[in-house]
């Protein structure tokens, strides 16, 4: 069953011509669903990432952040307002959204993938948005998602050393954000806040030593992008839910940790 999960995922192929070596199509889709509804997912993803972390896998010198848009199918759109039932659940409504992280541009329905990653190219934590939304408010979301359990117990690891991230995520709030915590960032700086900053001057406070080398490894996030959107089902949105399609992500995420 989750050979269907997993070659649906790679080849983007409607769940109803799933073959039948996997079983039936309906059961294959819906433990998909209830898995990504009740966090099976993310418990396997924190699962991988303990191991990893607990072997020494894990680089926490820099964390980079940036987001991707894909381009959402026709049949992704249409879902129900009236929230789905888990079965099993008691009748628990299943996590969703009201705008199913699904947004118009000039080339239709767009939802956005926000990510974090390590510098070995593997996601740290995810995020789904509708594609207008900006990135820079995204940082701290993506960020509190951060948490790589223990195995020998304590606290899950949730900061890294360094955060990266281009100009989209250089604003006042998350540089507070990052020193609050305690966390070195490496961004570049927008011009018109460094002419406000210039223009203000000791008020506008100290520059923000940004070192275009450590910069240079931001490309290790766009390379998990990359290794993501190598699967169908991600590179395209097929998905009404924006939980079941979190789900198809954090799935490949799981893979690219595991063959790490």
């Amino acid at each position: 069953m989750i050979n269907g999960i997993l070659f649906r995922q790679r080849t983007g192929i409607p769940w109803r011509d799933v073959p039948p070596r996997f079983g039936k199509w309906k059961t294959v889709y819906e433990r998909h669903r209830r898995w990504s509804a009740d966090g099976t997912w993310e418990r396997l993803l924190r699962a991988v990432q303990a191991d990893a972390d607990a072997e020494g896998r894990i680089d926490w010198t820099m964390v980079s952040v940036d987001s991707t848009s894909c381009r959402a199918h026709q049949h992704a759109a249409g879902a129900r307002r009236r929230p789905a039932r888990l079965p099993g659940r008691r009748g628990r409504p299943a996590q969703h959204r009201d705008d199913e992280a699904l947004g118009r541009s000039r080339g239709g329905l767009v939802c956005k993938i926000h990510l974090a990653s390590d510098g070995g190219r593997r996601p740290l934590a995810i995020v789904i948005t509708p594609g207008q939304w900006g990135d820079a408010p995204q940082l701290i979301p993506v960020l509190e998602r951060i948490r790589v359990p223990r195995p020998s117990g304590g606290h899950p690891r949730t900061r890294p050393d360094r955060v990266s991230g281009d100009k989209a995520y250089s604003s006042h709030h998350n540089r507070r954000y990052l020193r609050r915590r305690q966390i070195k960032h490496t961004t570049p700086e927008r011009k018109d806040q460094r002419a406000d900053r210039q223009r203000r001057g000791s008020a506008g406070g100290r520059p923000t030593g940004f070192d275009s080398t450590t910069y240079r490894r931001r490309n290790e996030v766009e390379r998990t992008i990359n290794a993501l959107k190598g699967l169908r089902a991600v590179a395209s949105r097929f998905d009404k839910r924006a939980y079941v399609f979190h789900g198809t992500v954090t799935v490949s995420a799981v893979r690219l940790w595991i063959r790490s």
